[in-house]
């Protein structure tokens, strides 16, 4: 298999169109599948449809089917639609039941139905079945192929097996042990599988206390469990019964996916972050988050309307407003990323709530007198007519800011993942919103209370 770095990939990418400008089947043959299937998705997405199409004739449906299921779901509708029916069929009949289940869920329905019609009878009663769990469930993301065994094989039954099955296996590094009722009982590895007598039974070198999930298991727990364990894949079961595996593969997927969720949360950007939607559909998604934002921000200007005669007073004040805001904002916005992540990660639990909260707050207060004995260094110098009162007041107000700041950052996402929400949509502008109100609110008081005390 060739090995492309930047400086040869482009030549060899060349030399593949040139095949293809040719019409040279066997040398496009030949250099094609010398690469990995991932380079061989790039060479896919960086030629013309014409040369496409060339492509479709010299790889067949079974080759193609290996590329196709690494490809994103826009490029899948894309390349599917310029097939062949029967040549897009067979290639949907070669993928694992997982992959199909995942592109069909993203087609319309009569078009699902469609491509199910067509399908092996076997293949699509597999696929129709996993379409039934509900999203991001482990039912959703697993695969049916796999290889189970009975404790009362041998190994050399087992192995032979193994050599038998394989092919048609999503994975085999791990064996499924279960009963005649298809209960699962054990596990064992392949390495546990090939230094045993071939003589032993399977229930001699199996393990039996296995980790699983049900098939309603959400994603992201799934995902946990298998980076807690180094896990190569998990076995998913429906009232003790064994009814597929998730893989790694399919986990790593579901970690980019949920990532990407979090990160469209926390920045309000939720289903806009795909650079292939248009101006409209992004705008679309984003426009309600934007529109309660814009009415918080009239809760600020009401606040700072509220304190107009101390403003007028002192108009120098004014000056200090984006500092505490942005103060205000960035804390507990860092904060928020903190709990986000703990929650997501499984690392943030009742025992350690507590714990978390007090080192939050205990960081905004170090934040806060940090900043605070800045600001009375240097805000003298930079205003000389407010005088030390002026770096007093400010200070103070950021001190007690950032302090009670982390605090909102910490607390709101907690809440909101104790409701049975995304903790996620305590999102970075929302959290950055209350802030800016809380530390307005907190600012012009101070400012107020001592405005004797300030030159007017």
């Amino acid at each position: 298999m060739v090995k492309l770095d930047q400086q040869n990939r482009k030549t060899y990418t060349n030399q593949i169109i040139q095949t293809l400008v040719d019409q040279n089947m066997s040398d496009f043959r030949e250099l094609f599948f010398e690469l990995h299937p991932t380079d061989q998705i790039e060479i896919l997405n960086s030629v013309t449809k014409k040369q496409r199409s060339a492509i479709y004739k010299y790889v067949k449906p079974e080759e193609f089917a290996e590329i196709f299921q690494g490809l994103e779901v826009t490029k899948q509708k894309l390349y599917i639609s310029e097939l062949q029916q029967n040549y897009a069929i067979d290639v949907i009949n070669n993928m694992p039941y997982d992959d199909v289940a995942d592109f069909l869920a993203e087609l319309p329905e009569t078009t699902k139905d469609l491509y199910l019609s067509k399908m092996n009878k076997e293949d699509s009663e597999e696929v129709i079945q996993l379409l039934k769990y509900d999203d991001q469930t482990a039912g959703a993301i697993m695969t049916t192929e796999y290889i189970s065994v009975s404790s009362t094989d041998t190994v050399g039954n087992v192995m032979e097996r193994i050599r038998l099955e394989a092919p048609e296996a999503e994975t085999i590094y791990y064996l499924y042990v279960i009963d005649e009722q298809l209960k699962l009982v054990g596990v064992l590895s392949l390495r546990d599988l090939i230094v045993s007598s071939l003589d032993q039974k399977i229930e001699d070198v199996m393990l039996t206390r296995v980790r699983s999930v049900e098939t309603h298991t959400d994603q992201e727990e799934v995902a946990r469990m298998m980076k807690k364990y180094d896990f190569l894949a998990v076995p998913v079961t429906a009232q003790g019964k064994l009814v597929g595996i998730v893989t790694v593969d399919d986990i790593m997927d579901v970690v980019d996916e949920e990532t990407e969720e979090d990160f469209g949360e926390i920045s309000a950007a939720r289903g806009s972050l795909d650079a292939n939607i248009s101006a409209f559909s992004a705008a679309k998604k984003r426009s309600p988050w934007i529109i309660m934002l814009m009415f918080l921000g009239l809760v600020t200007a009401g606040v700072i309307g509220e304190f107009e005669e101390t403003l007028e007073a002192v108009i120098i004040l004014a000056a200090f407003i984006p500092l505490i805001m942005d103060s205000a904002g960035n804390t507990g916005t860092q904060a928020l990323a903190v709990v986000v992540r703990g929650l997501a990660l499984g690392t943030v639990d009742r025992s350690s709530v507590g714990k978390l909260l007090k080192r939050e707050f205990g960081t905004g207060l170090m934040l806060g007198v940090i900043c605070a004995i800045t600001l009375l260094i240097v805000v003298p110098f930079l205003y000389p007519e407010g005088g030390i009162m002026l770096a007093a007041i400010v200070g103070v107000s950021l001190f007690i800011t950032l302090s009670l700041a982390t605090m909102v950052g910490a607390i709101v996402p907690l809440i909101i993942n104790k409701l049975k929400i995304d903790p996620a949509v305590a999102s970075g502008p929302f959290i950055t919103t209350i802030n800016d109100i809380m530390g307005l609110i907190i600012f012009f008081s101070i400012a107020t209370a001592l405005l004797d005390y300030l030159p007017q």
